[in-house]
């Protein structure tokens, strides 16, 4: 690890000398161009319970994942959402790059690209590495974990520990083509959740992140990769750019392509996305889709297609993330499983939640 370590700090120093800008619109465009219509979901195993037990090497799973892309390339999706962790490098880094790339070359073989997730500010802000908590049951995502945990946030002498990360995977994978984009801090401007995590949480967390977003887009661009780079805005898509909030103007005014997520009905993503137009570049939603919010694979991804809009929605196998509850079932107790499922589309075998879906989804890919 120290070696890695050191070889990240020479290749950061480096690079900073040639760290690229940010795409000009034109140049997003071109690269877009260049895609298919991608459509997929965001990925956790079945048997994880978040992206520390994905992978770690005690629990990574390899044979689980390979069924499991294989699943989704039977489903015509091209990309699959992945989220990495900063814990997992500080464990073990030459382990964590031969996983991750495990990952690519698994998903490679099914025609699938991988968005990378670098930084996420959902959920449990005090991670762990080792063995990680069983589901509590019949709750949604209870074991998810945010990265860099608050320990590291509220701490801004530590932020320095988490560029040798960045620059570590960001620079190992900067030409690989099998990495459609870096998604680099998912939601960073997040306070919500469950209410015992909200207790938890610092008062300036948004500015907080805010400034480590800043740090975590400049590393990375440091890395001069050939791939997009880009934070989410997954709320106030359609107020003026002027009347945005700093996190939100941020995402979009310093991001290659316009990555958002909105789990609302037909209408409203439409003026989301009428709204986000106008800012010149590709539009890539990366999470959407909770059916009792009216984001449904029937309304939203017809619309997406039409529009060449990159569509990712949030899950994928019912698993030990059991986001087939609403986000309200650490509030409210479930004594069983929902009628309406809230995210995912496959059950634990495999089989389709609802094989209509399935079927629209497969008609909408072109899957063979």
């Amino acid at each position: 690890m120290r070696l890695l370590f050191l070889l990240s700090v020479l290749f950061l120093t480096t690079a900073a000398l040639n760290a690229r800008e940010q795409w000009t619109p034109q140049q997003a465009n071109e690269w877009y161009a260049k895609q298919p219509w991608m459509a997929g979901a965001n990925y956790l195993p079945r048997s994880a319970i978040n992206q520390l037990e994905m992978f770690q090497a005690d629990t990574f799973d390899a044979t689980m994942i390979d069924q499991e892309f294989g699943w989704a390339e039977g489903l015509g999706f091209n990309v699959m959402r992945v989220y990495l962790h900063d814990l997992l490098w500080q464990q073990d880094s030459a382990g964590f790059i031969k996983r991750f790339d495990q990952v690519l070359a698994i998903a490679d073989k099914h025609h699938i690209r991988i968005v990378a997730t670098m930084f996420d500010s959902c959920w449990h802000p005090f991670p762990k590495l080792g063995k990680q908590p069983a589901p509590k049951p019949n709750t949604h995502n209870s074991g998810w974990v945010q990265s860099p945990g608050l320990e590291i946030l509220k701490d801004e002498t530590k932020w320095d520990a988490l560029k040798p990360y960045v620059v570590g995977v960001v620079g190992h994978f900067k030409d690989d083509k099998r990495i459609l984009m870096w998604d680099l801090y998912n939601e960073f401007d997040n306070m919500y959740g469950p209410t015992p995590y909200k207790l938890l949480e610092i008062p300036d967390k948004k500015e907080r992140s805010l400034k480590l977003a800043k740090l975590v887009m400049g590393w990375a661009r440091a890395c001069d990769p050939a791939q997009p780079l880009t934070t989410c805005i997954w709320e106030n898509h359609t107020a003026p750019l002027d009347r945005m909030a700093p996190w939100q103007r941020f995402a979009i005014a310093e991001s290659d392509v316009v990555n958002f997520h909105i789990y609302s009905s037909l209408d409203a993503t439409r003026k989301a996305v009428e709204a986000l137009k106008k800012y010149g570049r590709p539009l890539i939603c990366t999470e959407y889709m909770a059916r009792p919010t009216g984001s449904t694979f029937q309304d939203i991804l017809p619309f997406f297609k039409a529009e060449k809009i990159a569509a990712i929605n949030w899950g994928f196998v019912d698993g030990k993330s059991q986001t087939k509850f609403a986000w309200d079932s650490w509030d409210k107790p479930y004594p069983a499983d929902p009628e309406v499922w809230f995210h995912d589309i496959l059950r634990g075998d495999g089989t389709p939640y609802r094989a209509d879906e399935v079927k629209l989804i497969r008609e909408l890919t072109g899957a063979k």
